[in-house]
């Protein structure tokens, strides 16, 4: 197998090879299920990378895998320095306060406590939440919840940042905020990995876009190159054109050339 020339391994954030991920079925005896198969990809420092997919496409799987928390079945994974993954609709909790979840979400990304303590004020200011943080999050709207959210996500500036959901981020003003801070954590030579289920959070946060569909990656580049075609599968499959949508997928499977890689080996001797 021939390698790509157009991979930069000196700059390397994350480094995917052949990963696949099977879990055993509750059916029948033996029975496998493939959340993700054989799926390559690299990412480099100051790219912010959206994951597009619909439920079940193996997004979260997938950065479980990159952050070290789930093992691969088959396939590696290298990373430059230890990720940082929140999956903040798994880890907060909508009984407690907003404050509590700040240090419940802060200790979820791997925080100690007093990393959580000496960054609470910070999050609390830049969420705009006032009094409510003490309010119970079952109590707040879907924007203040969101706010919190992000607030969070985003406290800590890792070299690389998992951020397993769709970060929607309220009204415009607090938007524009958003967008400024992922911009900062791009201006410290970072990597974001955003997994989202539409292109819009992705086109507001990223700059490159991953599509994946059915545990398999059927684009990765450019932003609107992905996104644009995503959207479009999306109101297809929405509408309940079938054969329309499954023409974009094939598509998308036909031009998608999956990049070429070295073996670990050699990326630490390159």
């Amino acid at each position: 197998m021939s390698i790509d020339s157009s991979i930069d391994y000196s700059n390397l954030t994350v480094f995917v090879r052949n990963v696949s991920k099977t879990y055993r079925s509750h059916g029948r005896r033996g029975d496998q299920v493939t959340a993700v198969a054989n799926v390559s990809l690299v990412s480099y420092a100051g790219q912010s990378i959206g994951i597009l997919g619909h439920n079940g496409s193996g997004k979260s799987t997938l950065l479980r895998m990159i952050a070290g928390g789930e093992s691969v079945t088959s396939g590696e994974i290298m990373v430059s320095s230890q990720p940082s993954l929140l999956g903040v609709s798994a880890a907060l909790q909508p009984n407690l306060t907003g404050a509590a979840n700040v240090r419940l979400g802060c200790l979820a990304m791997g925080m100690s406590p007093e990393q959580a303590d000496e960054l609470y004020g910070e999050i609390v200011d830049f969420a705009e939440l006032g009094d409510a943080i003490n309010r119970p999050m079952n109590t707040y709207s879907s924007g203040m919840g969101a706010r919190l959210r992000f607030a969070i996500s985003t406290s800590i500036k890792p070299d690389i940042l998992l951020i397993d959901e769709a970060l929607s981020t309220g009204d415009a003003t607090f938007a524009k905020k958003a967008k400024d801070r992922m911009g900062e954590l791009l201006g410290r030579s970072g990597t974001v990995f955003l997994v989202a289920h539409g292109g819009g959070v992705i086109r507001e946060n990223c700059n490159h876009a991953i599509w994946m569909h059915e545990g398999e990656i059927i684009g990765d580049g450019d932003l609107e190159t992905i996104a644009q075609p995503y959207d479009v599968w999306g109101e297809r499959k929405a509408s309940r054109k079938t054969e329309e949508a499954d023409r974009i997928i094939a598509q998308m499977k036909e031009f998608y050339v999956p990049p070429k890689l070295m073996l670990s080996t050699e990326v630490s001797g390159a």
